[in-house]
């Protein structure tokens, strides 16, 4: 067995150089040259035709038939020019993959290449395979994609893309997608009344994302040597290498050649595709890296970071490498997130988290700077549940990943500034008073990008001009955390806007009005900001003593879906309704328990087929030392106590991957899918894994390194 791992070093030290070069020394010769972008639009239709087309954009139009047609016969004359074939709807199903289907330019009947307008707006691939939630029934095939114009259309490989929602037959989202985009329509509408209290000539409001994306790389002959990283995405054995990240020598050094290669030609087919990624970076554990792009419109930004990964893996598979994007797959090293930095953009081109060198803009600055901390307050349980998954459980509360428990970082200066004006919120002013001085307003002006301290151990930290929503794990859609972060915030915003009216209407002055809510808003939301160490007991026991959520595993998590007030809240903006939530709820369950269900799978697999052979036949070799020597008369004390150990791990391993295997029968017979899936979290995961995992690292210190299996953690993760 052990030759496939000394087969997969050998392969890694004979690795020939891959030469990438780019199509320019300037990046602006070829960003966006596979994107049919507005400029191409513009160079492609009429001028009418483009107006149209961009009026839908900035809109949320529907486009009219002729349009379509018109748009349609452009790409497909551009992607021809370029050699391509073959077009699809690209879309993003609830499996976190991205999902498409190739159908021909070619019309054989007409014998030309051709797209109707009709064919980029709506195609029906077969909804019955895909999760649904019981929404649609296995023989109840059709769903629809349906052409989401505001994010461009480009070409992937030999394949022109066209991105789109995916719907049921019967209207219910199947994706990722249709709900963003419902919830920033939402947080636009919110966002933009309470905007008009300060700005009339606010008239749109977009959420704008930019998504570090943090990565483990490996060589591929050492990955496809770990059956448990072919099947899972994790090792679900590994005994920690005596040199880890214990001395942060990685963290921001030097990018080791063969992986800066990989990053420069990923990078390269990215800002072919319009993605603006800009920075690359070692991250923390050996063998971690992240690359992070600029700021765009937060659905651009999904589709993108859908779109990196995929080109990520497209290009390690030239350069023989692995790229595990799994929140965690060795243990004991840091593991790897999404970090999403949010903020709200108004088409005036002001960033509403960014604080003013006014004191009266810095009113509006707090107003959605209070309103987004009273969210999270109001709505921990529901964050957490967005950025739940298996993975993820894994990552959270350790290693830098910040706990379950959701807070908010604001920094030492933004938290007096907020003490302050509860504390000043009822002061009287009179007339010709300076106001904002009173209230300690005039402050925050001191307050610049950089003034804030970070908080590793934080979920939702303020960083200067944006929210940094850390908790997300590396291998998620974005869209999922990032609906609920829209959609929370649009209903404080909301509520906010409500109670200004009303004081409005009492003949009260608006910045006293707005000054006393915000007051009430952060005297009710204090409970959620925290600016000290996430993993520590003492935070822990503070969090129970002030209300908030610390739901650890997802099964239980994702409770916060079907509660009444998230569903109210789902409906209340037309985002998605109770049966859409039920289904997402249910699918999200489901695919936690099979995510379990593999890893447990494979560590029996491995332990059976792969450990307990490769251990016995090294018992064996030890019995036949211990005979010899004494037969010899020779002192076998410490080969009879290493065969002691070997026997004693071998024995735990043996049976409680058994017992796992007896108690996986069980789990897998309870109908109710959440008491199934809590299940497979306490009884299978809970009380096995560890146990196991211990045993087997135990015996991979014991056993000759000649005779192991597997590629060790020293391997796979300094061997480049």
């Amino acid at each position: 067995m052990a030759y496939l791992r000394f087969k997969a070093l050998e392969m890694v030290q004979t690795r020939p150089e891959v030469r990438v070069e780019a199509p320019s020394n300037k990046i602006s010769d070829f960003f966006g040259e596979n994107v049919f972008d507005l400029e191409k639009m513009r160079a492609a239709l009429s001028n009418n035709a483009f107006k149209r087309v961009k009026q839908a954009i900035e809109r949320g139009e529907k486009i009219d038939e002729e349009t379509a047609d018109a748009v349609a016969s452009a790409a497909k004359t551009w992607a021809v020019n370029k050699g391509i074939t073959h077009y699809t709807h690209w879309f993003q199903p609830l499996t976190g993959a991205t999902a498409e289907k190739h159908d021909s330019f070619f019309d054989a009947l007409d014998g030309i290449e051709k797209l109707k307008g009709s064919a980029l707006v709506q195609q029906e691939p077969d909804a019955s395979s895909f999760p649904n939630g019981g929404i649609r029934s296995t023989f109840e095939a059709r769903g629809y994609t349906a052409w989401d114009p505001s994010s461009p259309i480009f070409i992937l490989g030999r394949t022109l893309c066209i991105p789109t929602v995916f719907v049921a037959y019967t209207g219910e989202a199947l994706d990722y997608k249709a709900p963003l985009l419902k919830s920033m329509e939402a947080i636009n509408k919110a966002a933009v009344k309470v905007c008009q209290l300060f700005d009339r000539n606010v008239t749109r409001v977009n959420p704008s994302l930019g998504c570090e994306q943090e990565y483990f790389v490996i060589d591929r002959a050492l990955h496809d040597a770990r059956p448990d990283l072919v099947m899972s995405g994790r090792t679900v054995f590994g005994h920690n290498p005596a040199r880890g990240q214990q001395l942060d020598d990685h963290y921001f050094g030097s990018i080791p050649n063969r992986v800066y290669d990989y990053m420069k030609d990923f990078e390269i087919e990215a800002l072919k595709l319009g993605i603006p990624v800009s920075t690359r970076h070692n991250e923390v554990a050996p063998s971690q890296f992240e690359v992070a792009p600029l700021f765009e419109e937060i659905n651009v930004a999904t589709d993108h970071n859908q779109l990196l990964m995929e080109v990520m893996n497209r290009v390690a598979v030239k350069h023989k490498l692995k790229v595990l994007f799994h929140e965690k797959p060795f243990a004991g090293l840091n593991g790897s997130g999404k970090h999403n930095n949010w903020s709200l953009i108004t088409n005036t081109g002001v960033n509403l988290f960014q604080p003013s060198s006014s004191a009266r803009e810095n009113l509006q600055f707090l107003t959605f700077f209070v309103c987004t901390i009273k969210a999270i307050y109001k709505n921990a349980a529901l964050l957490r549940a967005s950025i739940a998954s298996a993975g993820n459980d894994h990552r959270l509360g350790a290693n830098e990943a910040p706990p379950a428990i959701m807070s908010v970082f604001i920094g030492e200066q933004l938290t007096g500034i907020l003490d302050e004006i509860e504390k000043n919120g009822n002061v009287k002013v009179r007339k010709g008073e300076n106001m904002y001085l009173k209230l300690g307003i005039d402050k925050i002006p001191e307050i610049f990008l950089d003034n804030t301290d970070r908080n590793r151990t934080s979920p939702f930290a303020f960083t200067g001009n944006k929210f940094e929503l850390r908790a997300v794990g590396a291998d998620a859609n974005v869209a999922a955390p990032m609906t609920v972060l829209n959609l929370i915030v649009a209903d404080v915003l909301t509520e906010f806007y409500q109670e200004v009216d009303k004081e409005l209407a009492k003949g009260k002055d608006k910045k006293i009005a707005i000054v006393q809510i915000l007051q009430k808003y952060i005297k009710e939301s204090k409970a959620i900001r925290f600016e000290g160490d996430g993993y520590s007991e003492e935070w822990v026991k503070e969090a129970k003593k002030r209300g908030l959520p610390n739901v650890k595993d997802t099964p239980r998590a994702l409770d916060a879906f079907l509660a009444k007030d998230a569903i109210k809240l789902y409906e209340k903006f037309n985002v998605m309704n109770k049966v859409e939530l039920e289904a997402r709820n249910e699918i999200m369950l489901e695919n936690y328990i099979m995510k379990i269900q593999i890893e447990a799978r494979v560590m029996g697999d491995l332990a059976h087929n792969h450990i307990a052979p490769t251990v016995i036949k090294y018992q064996n070799k030890l019995l036949e030392n211990a005979r010899g020597l004494k037969e010899l008369r020779l002192d076998n004390k410490h080969i009879k106590q290493t065969l002691q150990e070997v026997n004693k791990y071998l024995q735990i391993m043996m049976t409680e991957v058994d017992k796992m295997v007896e108690e996986r029968k069980r789990v897998n017979k309870i109908a109710d899918v959440r008491k199934r899936a809590i299940a497979y979290c306490d009884d299978i995961k809970g009380k096995y894994f560890d146990k196991i995992r211990d045993a087997v690292d135990h015996l991979e210190l014991l056993v000759d390194d000649e005779d192991w299996p597997l590629p060790k953690y020293r391997e796979m993760l300094f061997i480049k």
